[in-house]
């Protein structure tokens, strides 16, 4: 063999060997910029409040399918809930759905298997204002609605940047929508992604931790809500088109995802301290537990509060300070109740050292003038003693 054809055929050797290479990697590259194509349905029947904006988010969810290689059934026959067709789905999108929609016990038994297989949940928006005597469903979706403002514009804030729904998404979003209260606090329950500043708008009453997405591994199966979408705007917008991908995807378990329970936060709130006695006002975690003085801990959940647009003082998340029964007298209890937004639990902190009810215009006191641990707090006339002179630090 000559040694131009010794070097033709070492070349050869080579480029084979490149196109191989670039063969071998290009499904695994292929793999890694898209998931695998999979199957969702689509559930949206309501018997209740139905919202104008459930056409667009399924044509939303039909693009997006069409844009990330996954096929988009809509549908809101309720007894497609069967373990022939659920088997089907990699996730089932319960787009707004309100009241009981599920509407059998057999349906909802197919749901509770599919999950318990390995199935996905997406729930969007008014998903948490259905299924209230299914606590199985309540479980599932991580809360129940409890009440929501005005819409108007918010700040979220993305808690974990990490998870593909919220994955290159600016750290916060100002954005137009329906902003929803739960019934109690998820945090222990799931993986929070983003919250509300509730700073950021008028309404709200879960305090300064106020999950509104999130995503939880739940009883053999992936759970992923988010409590946005009820304008038919929200549909159009490019960030909440991400998030909702990324839920969709990691629910559908197309792309890994981290769902474990968030570690709850820090206490962010300030301690009302009394002048006279220098101890702060506490209170145990339970409805009606009225507040005392006790020695000042730093970082004490039950002495971290947080003051609102609202006027109100808020403790544990959810809870405010509360004057008991609405009462607008000498002697009513300071205690602390869910918040509700009703004007016995606003309060006015004065440049003067006094904290007064709106509804009352009596003082924050400290009952006879004590200041031991274990002093209650009551209403009373505002008298310029130091007793009703309190320093938030």
């Amino acid at each position: 063999m000559t040694t131009l054809s010794r070097t033709l055929r070492t070349t050869a050797v080579l480029v084979a060997a490149v196109l191989a290479l670039l063969l071998a990697r290009t499904p695994t590259d292929s793999a890694q910029a898209a998931a695998a194509p999979f199957r969702v349905w689509v559930f949206s029947k309501t018997t209740g409040f139905r919202h104008d904006s459930i056409p667009a988010g399924i044509a939303a969810i039909r693009q997006l399918g069409q844009q990330n290689n996954f096929t988009v059934d809509a549908s809101e026959d309720d007894t497609r809930f069967n373990d022939t067709n659920l088997a089907q789905y990699a996730a089932v999108i319960f787009l707004s759905t309100t009241g009981d929609p599920v509407v059998t016990q057999a349906e909802k038994d197919a749901l509770q298997r599919y999950i318990q297989r390995g199935g996905g949940f997406v729930g969007i928006h008014a998903a948490a204002d259905s299924g209230y005597n299914w606590p199985w469903y309540g479980r599932l979706v991580g809360a129940y609605f409890k009440q929501h403002p005005t819409p108007q514009n918010a700040r979220v804030k993305v808690e974990d940047p990490n998870h593909p729904s919220t994955q290159g998404l600016p750290a916060q979003i100002t954005r137009f929508d329906e902003w929803y209260d739960y019934r109690a606090n998820p945090r222990p329950n799931v993986h929070v992604l983003t919250t509300l500043d509730e700073s950021s708008y008028s309404g709200g009453t879960m305090g300064a931790d106020h999950p509104n997405t999130w995503c939880q591994n739940v009883d053999g199966g992936r759970s992923w809500y988010t409590g946005m979408g009820h304008t038919i705007e929200s549909f159009s917008e490019a960030n909440f088109l991400h998030l909702l991908l990324g839920g969709i995807q990691t629910a559908a378990g197309a792309v890994p995802a981290n769902c474990a329970v968030t570690t709850p936060p820090p206490p962010t709130g300030r301690q009302i301290v009394g002048t006279s006695s220098g101890r702060c006002a506490t209170v145990q975690n339970t409805n009606g537990s009225q507040a005392q003085l006790a020695d000042c801990v730093t970082g004490q959940a039950g002495q971290s509060w947080t003051a609102t647009t609202g006027k109100q003082l808020m403790v544990y998340g959810n809870k405010c300070l509360d004057a008991n029964g609405r009462g607008t007298t000498n002697g009513t209890q300071v205690i602390i109740w869910d918040c509700n937004g009703q004007p016995n639990q606003q309060w006015n902190v004065n440049s003067n050292g006094t904290i007064t009810g709106v509804q009352s215009n009596l003082c924050i006191d400290a009952s006879g003038q004590g200041t031991a641990n274990g002093t209650k707090l009551v209403l009373w006339s505002c008298s310029g003693q130091a007793n009703q002179q309190w320093t938030l630090r």
